[in-house]
């Protein structure tokens, strides 16, 4: 039986792409793909066609929303879901961030026991 798909990851932090690419893989039964920066995620994203990306927001060099524009601009990358992982869940920042496209925003320190179904809600919702 085939597992839910592909997932591109996205943080700067090693910590946190440990944690969540162990509880998407073996919960959720996703192949991660872990990257540590959004030059990375840009530069894999065309190739890989993840069923969905998993995109810190605040990263130095290239920041979430700032790779998140260059993933749009790409036609080949235009389409793919993108989630925001971020600590930063006021509701003027979530709003914003639904404006800019993404399909959702799960807060850091996210539950690594409900991460697999969080994003599962999302990019099924998103299908829809």
């Amino acid at each position: 039986m085939a597992g839910p798909g592909t997932l591109l990851l996205v943080d700067d932090d090693p910590d946190i792409r440990r944690v969540a690419t162990l509880s998407l893989e073996r919960i959720g039964g996703w192949r991660v793909v872990a990257v540590g920066s959004g030059a990375e995620a840009v530069a894999r994203a065309a190739d890989l066609q993840p069923t969905g990306i998993l995109l810190d927001v605040m990263m130095p060099g290239l920041d979430g929303p700032t790779t998140l524009t260059r993933l749009r601009e790409n036609p080949r990358t235009r389409a793919l879901p993108v989630i925001f992982m971020t600590a930063r869940i006021q509701p003027s920042e979530v709003a914003r961030y639904h404006a800019m496209g993404v399909r959702g925003v799960l807060s850091k320190p996210f539950d690594p026991l409900a991460l697999p179904g969080e994003v599962s809600a999302l990019l099924d919702a998103a299908a829809l």
